[in-house]
Parts: structure tokens; sequence; C-alpha cells
């Protein structure tokens, strides 16, 4: 039985990774479900409340870090709400149209397509700041990955 209740714990963690490529999973729900795990298959008593504390935290600042790298990231590169916008849904539509490269296309795409569409901006600024979305989707894929390190050491660490 601890076989198996390691492996979904560590099945949880892989696919909350494989949520900071793919925006559909929840990432930060999958690393949960790790910790939620671990206390219904050994005890909820191992993992103190501050424990609990911190990894909500935690969360919140994935949630922070997530909007805070891609708006910076548009604005940095001369794009306005609408690009940043337009980056979010190429982000979550991408992927679907273009299953490999849409996860990198579709931000850039977005961002690129708002601009041009809602602000009338000239292709070239609508460029950069489809180069502004990529660079902040980026960024938030490793300021997460970080995050998301730092969460599972912290279990790792208070586990027995």
């Amino acid at each position: 039985m601890s076989v198996i209740a390691w492996t979904l714990i560590l099945l949880s963690f892989v696919i909350s990774f494989i949520g900071l490529v793919y925006p559909v999973i929840p990432s930060s729900l999958f690393v949960f479900l790790g910790f939620i795990l671990y206390g219904l298959f050994f005890s909820f008593g191992d993992l103190p409340w501050w424990f609990w504390v911190a990894q909500v935290l935690f969360t919140l600042l994935l949630f922070g870090a997530d909007f805070l790298a891609n708006a910076v990231g548009v604005k940095r590169f001369g794009g306005s709400k609408a690009g940043m916008w337009g980056s979010t849904a190429g982000l979550i539509v991408g992927p679907f149209v273009i299953p490999i490269f849409g996860i990198l296309a579709g931000p850039f795409i977005g961002a690129v397509a708002a601009e041009l569409i809602f602000n009338r901006m000239p292709p070239g600024r609508a460029l950069k700041s489809g180069v502004g979305s990529l660079v902040g989707f980026l960024t938030s894929v490793a300021a997460k990955g970080a995050i998301q390190i730092v969460m599972i050491i912290l279990f790792v660490i208070v586990i027995p």
C-alpha cells in the first residue's frame, strides 16, 4: 500500500510540473493533492499547522508570479492590456491549436493579434509586444517552477 501511496504522491507532483507549461492543468492544486494524499495514506499529524500556512502563502505567490511575469513582460516590451489579454488567450488556446509548439506560439500570436486588432499598433510594435509576452511566459514558468520546488522540498523536510 505504501508503494501505491508514494506513486500517487509523486505522480501528483510530476503533473504539477507539467502544468507549468500546460495552463489548463492547475499546478498548485496538484502540489496540494500530493500533500493531501500523504495525509490520507499516512498521517496529517506529520504536517504541522505552519507547514499548511507556508504552503498557502507559496500558492498565493504562485498566482502572483504568474500574473506579474506576464504583465511585466508585455508592458516592458511596449504592450498594452489588450496584449496581456491576447497573450493569456493564446496561452490557453495555443496548445490545442498547435499541439507541441502552441505553448510558445500561442502567447506570442495572441499578444500580436490583440495589439493589431484592438490597439491598431504598427506591426513592428505588435511583434515587440508578442516577444514580451513570450519572455513573460518563460519567466513565469521559471518562477513558478522554483516556487513549486521549494514547496516540495519543504514537504520532504517536514515528513518523517
